[in-house]
């Protein structure tokens, strides 16, 4: 073989090419070392021969240097989220990014704001589509307070003094003649929105966000005003839970038709009458509304799970219905961030809350924690007839809530790095912050399944025990087609905002970018299909087909709690944080008391 290659004219190349090269190459290193070590020897400097054999060896050295390899060339759109998940994108450019993009939530808020003042305004919601305004909630001008706060977060003077003006001159008539009203609703929304505006506002030696709209005091005086009213429920009723429903021009009070109240609504009043209370310096707020809770821990549950409705009038729950969707999920919510208000404080020995909530959690991942088929999205199912029934694998987007709520008990609002760091979490408390983030990317994938990228208000997942075909998202290269399972019953969309909530809490926790990406994502889909341009936004009767029937109706929550959750969500971490404020379950952030 030699011979014949040898024989060759490319053999005959090659073998001389190497001969060449080998031979430079010990030249090269001789003279190096020769011209380095005489110069050492003498102790003189050789400079001109040495850099004429260095140069003669680095001419080589190029010659047949490997060529550098270059990486990939992306698109600017590829640039950016291919940085955005590796972290190595310039951090003035990234922040930048977000900036503009909180800008376009701030713009959608202002072209939700000009719909409702344009032509529903003291109305309790815009009917975007037919331009006129409804009252669902008691007549209060409920966008009016849910919005307030929102425009304060976004520095929205002119809107803070067209919201201001309209509460001042308007809202403390209403209270006086209005009639029935949810205990619940009114809480979370108008009480909830006024204490919140008050603290922005500079009371309590608060934040001064604006300086346009009314005195502080205005809002505390009305928020005193409306909570004495409310506080009928609880005198009325012959047992620690109050009834269900308020008549505000008389004070008076009394049940739901049914005689119940939901587990959820009398659990979910206690941050607002504490912060009242803590204000005011009148305590009889906090002690009716902690009177509910003490009573709760007394009741008999199912590893912390309890039913979903409760009786003023014996003061015991009624019927089996377990699940952390309506009438059932903010109980669970107002536990942990009841105890991070109050934990502080020299008013009591709240830890007994903070036992419930654990319990509470660990009987959520035992009994109603569920993967689905084929692509294991964790989900949280119900038990409709109780402990001892079947797991229905139907999952509301009310349960979105539950990631957030899970992260922010394991980290009492804390970066992770910090409490990692500051070694303050427990085994469970990582436990649950993983569960948080399976379930974040569930409550994500019920928006990317469908046509629209907009999540239904009830899913159900693929299970051995449960599947029906053609009822898919209408997006079928999603990952989890297969997976999600949506009824027509159920493919409404009412702009709601708790995976939002989740993906805002999970980022300020967890500092992962993916969730803003992902807030980003749904952001896009609202403007691009609930969108009216004469004004307002418009929930959906369909998010499986495109374009998807309007619904006709903005609620107030996508001013109060959507629209304000995306902008924190792409804004610095530094505004509101989660280690000082607790968010009521309306999204209006309350300041932790401390002692």
């Amino acid at each position: 073989m030699r011979r014949e290659c040898l024989s060759c004219s490319t053999g005959k190349f090659l073998g001389l090419l190497m001969i060449f090269g080998l031979a430079c190459l010990m030249l090269t290193h001789t003279n190096k070392a020769h011209s380095v070590s005489d110069g050492l020897a003498k102790g003189i400097g050789t400079n001109e021969e040495h850099k004429e054999v260095t140069d003669v060896g680095i001419r080589f050295k190029k010659l047949f240097r490997r060529a550098p390899r270059l990486p990939p060339r992306l698109s600017p759109d590829e640039k950016i989220i291919h940085r955005n998940f590796t972290g190595k994108l310039n951090e003035p450019n990234v922040e930048e990014q977000w900036k503009a993009r909180q800008q376009n939530v701030k713009d959608a808020f202002t072209h939700a704001w000009s719909g409702y003042k344009k032509f529903a305004m003291g109305y309790d919601e815009l009917m975007p589509v037919s331009r006129l305004g409804v009252d669902g909630l008691g007549g209060l001008g409920a966008t009016v307070v849910d919005a307030l706060d929102t425009a304060m977060i976004m520095g929205l003077d002119e809107v803070v003094s067209e919201a201001g003006s309209w509460i001042e001159s308007h809202l403390l008539d209403r209270i006086r003649q209005k009639g029935q009203v949810n205990l619940f609703e009114t809480t979370i929304r108008v009480l909830g929105g006024l204490l919140s505006a008050y603290h922005l506002s500079g009371g309590d030696q608060g934040m001064t966000l604006v300086q346009k709209g009314p005195k502080p005091t205005i809002y505390l005086d009305i928020a005193k005003n409306l909570a004495d009213r409310l506080l009928s429920a609880f005198t009325s009723s012959p047992t620690a839970i109050p009834f269900s429903d308020v008549v505000l021009r008389d004070s008076s009070a009394h049940s739901a038709p049914d005689g119940l109240s939901s587990t959820s609504e009398v659990s979910t009043l206690q941050l607002e009458f504490n912060y009242l209370s803590a204000i005011s310096g009148d305590p009889k707020y906090s002690t009716e509304g902690m009177k509910v809770l003490a009573h709760l821990k007394t009741l008999p549950k199912t590893e912390g799970l309890v039913p979903i409705y409760i009786s003023p009038h014996s003061g015991e729950f009624s019927g089996e219905n377990i699940r952390l969707g309506s009438r059932g999920d903010s109980y669970y919510e107002y536990l942990i961030k009841v105890w991070l208000q109050l934990r502080d404080t020299q008013d009591g020995n709240f830890t007994y809350l903070h036992d419930m909530y654990e319990e509470a959690m660990r009987g959520v991942k035992h009994m109603l924690v569920q993967k689905s088929i084929p692509s294991e999205l964790v989900f949280v199912g119900e038990l409709p007839v109780g402990p001892k029934g079947y797991l229905s694998p139907k999952m509301d987007h009310l349960v979105c809530f539950l990631p957030g709520t899970l992260a922010l008990g394991a980290t009492k609002g804390l970066t992770k790095e910090k409490a990692m760091k500051d070694n303050l979490l427990t085994f469970e408390d990582l436990e649950n912050l993983k569960l948080a983030e399976d379930l974040t990317k569930t409550c994500f994938e019920m928006y990317s399944v469908t046509s629209t990228g907009l999540a239904p208000e009830i899913a159900y997942f693929h299970t051995k025990d449960y599947f029906e075909s053609g009822l898919d998202g209408g997006n079928k290269s999603s990952e989890y087609v297969n997976d999600i399972i949506i009824k027509h019953a159920d493919r409404h969309n009412l702009l709601r905002p708790e995976t939002v909530e989740s993906l805002f809490v999970l980022y300020r926790i967890t500092q992962d970018p993916k969730y803003r990406e992902w807030g980003w994502h749904i952001f896009e889909s609202f403007e691009k299909y609930t969108k009216v341009e004469s004004g307002g936004y418009s929930s959906l009767d369909d998010v499986t087909t495109v374009p998807p029937p309007k619904r006709d109706k903005m609620e107030t929550f996508f001013l109060g709690e959507t629209l304000k959750y995306l902008y924190l969500l792409f804004g610095d971490s530094s505004v509101i944080p989660l280690d000082k404020f607790v968010f009521n379950t309306e999204a209006h952030p309350l300041p932790i008391k401390s002692s």
